[in-house]
């Protein structure tokens, strides 16, 4: 079953990856890097996942030998609030563009400055 996860977290990797090079809408490019930074993160997850074991949380009849590692789940919170500040940088920068350029297209970004 974990290979499922493997699976879906490339998938989306690539399919990040594919946006980010081929679309030329900055909006299309910006929510593939929010594509591939979900596959990421399900791929972080999953690498620390350990079937039969529990979540990390201090209760009666969980030692450390019945627990996963959380720091893989640390790691992939913080990520996700990184992610989240970079994509609204990231849209603001478009909105800026937007307002300058009056486009979202690279191409025609880079025809109209020159």
């Amino acid at each position: 079953m974990i290979s499922a996860y493997y699976f879906g977290a490339i998938s989306l990797i690539l399919i990040g990856l594919y946006a980010v090079l081929v679309k030329k809408n900055v909006l299309k490019m910006l929510i593939g890097l929010s594509i591939m930074e979900s596959g990421v993160n399900l791929l972080l997850v999953s690498v620390g996942y350990i079937s039969g074991r529990s979540a990390p949380i201090l209760s009666e009849g969980i030692g450390p030998k019945g627990a996963v590692d959380p720091i893989p789940q640390a790691l992939v919170l913080t990520a996700i609030v990184i992610g989240v500040a970079t994509t609204a940088l990231a849209l603001s920068a478009a909105i800026i563009l937007y307002e300058k350029y009056g486009t979202l297209n690279v191409e025609e970004i880079r025809r109209l400055r020159g």
